[in-house]
């Protein structure tokens, strides 16, 4: 009978524009039911919950999935998220395992690290579990979203601070071996065609960044440039339709070398990268 249910409420997520419907049913599902998806078939028919439709008709109306549910997988962590705090996505994973790569190839003993614009907290999270001698430092500037990131770092080694990512972290200028950052980066005139998902429920801090989208991220290249050592990494995020712009924003006039654009799981242009260059 589950799997019947999940099959109707498949469809009436598809007929409502829902991008990943069958997903989404099924995660549902799981969730409100305690099991996890690979165990739908399980449920007894006697145990179907009713609130499952709940949760649908929430879901229709463009509710994130992840709000629904209280929580976001990011390689390998589960977080908590909510009302407040940007919803992590697929496509930084792709950003977050070149910045783990980049700094096991520094062969660093204790690599410092810093996220800019850390939200629910996920980049700084994976890269101290997956680097597992790094010292990690956040900063947030929203108090509504460092309401989550404070549960998700809790007992974690990842120093998180508040405070603009402009001016964050003068302790540490000139010591840091990577920067990396998913900035709003949204243009303001493009408002209309977000995703309503996030339009809707995201914070708007975490989205837009002037007409362009690209005003936090020169701030960011800045204080990269502040906070490096000659030879240190930094990686930003970007929107897809920003391959073109910002390696530019990386010069070799204001310090930087082997800027470049690398693409996420689709080939897309998604983030670019440079190295703070030597004196």
């Amino acid at each position: 009978m589950l799997l019947a249910e999940v099959a109707q409420a498949t469809q009436r997520l598809a007929d409502a524009g829902v991008p990943s419907p069958r997903n989404d049913a099924e995660e549902l599902a799981a969730f409100v039911h305690g099991v996890k998806r690979g165990e739908l078939h399980t449920v007894k028919d006697a145990d179907f919950d009713a609130r499952y439709w709940e949760t649908i008709a929430r879901r229709e109306a463009r509710e994130p999935l992840q709000h629904i549910t209280g929580r976001a997988f990011f390689r390998y962590l589960e977080l908590q998220v909510g009302p407040g705090v940007f919803v992590p996505r697929p496509e930084t994973e792709s950003v977050v395992g070149w910045a783990i790569d980049a700094v096991r190839a520094m062969d660093v003993v204790e690599p410092l690290i810093v996220d800019l614009c850390t939200g629910s907290g996920a980049i700084a999270l994976a890269m101290a579990q997956e680097v597992p001698r790094s010292r990690v430092h956040a900063v947030e500037l929203s108090a509504d979203a460092l309401a989550w990131t404070r549960k998700n770092v809790e007992g974690s080694r990842v120093d998180l601070r508040q405070g603009d990512a402009r001016d964050a972290f003068p302790e540490l200028d000139g010591q840091v071996d990577l920067v990396i950052s998913n900035p709003p980066y949204i243009p303001l005139t493009e408002w209309e065609y977000v995703a309503p998902e996030a339009r809707d429920h995201d914070p708007e801090l975490a989205l837009f960044s002037g007409e362009d989208g690209l005003d936090l991220i020169r701030g960011i290249e800045r204080t990269a440039h502040r906070l490096l050592r000659p030879g240190g990494v930094v990686v930003v995020e970007h929107a897809d339709t920003q391959g073109g712009q910002v390696p530019w924003i990386f010069t070799e006039e204001r310090g930087w070398a082997d800027a470049a654009d690398h693409p996420d799981l689709n080939n897309r242009p998604r983030f670019a990268t440079a190295r703070k260059a030597l004196p």
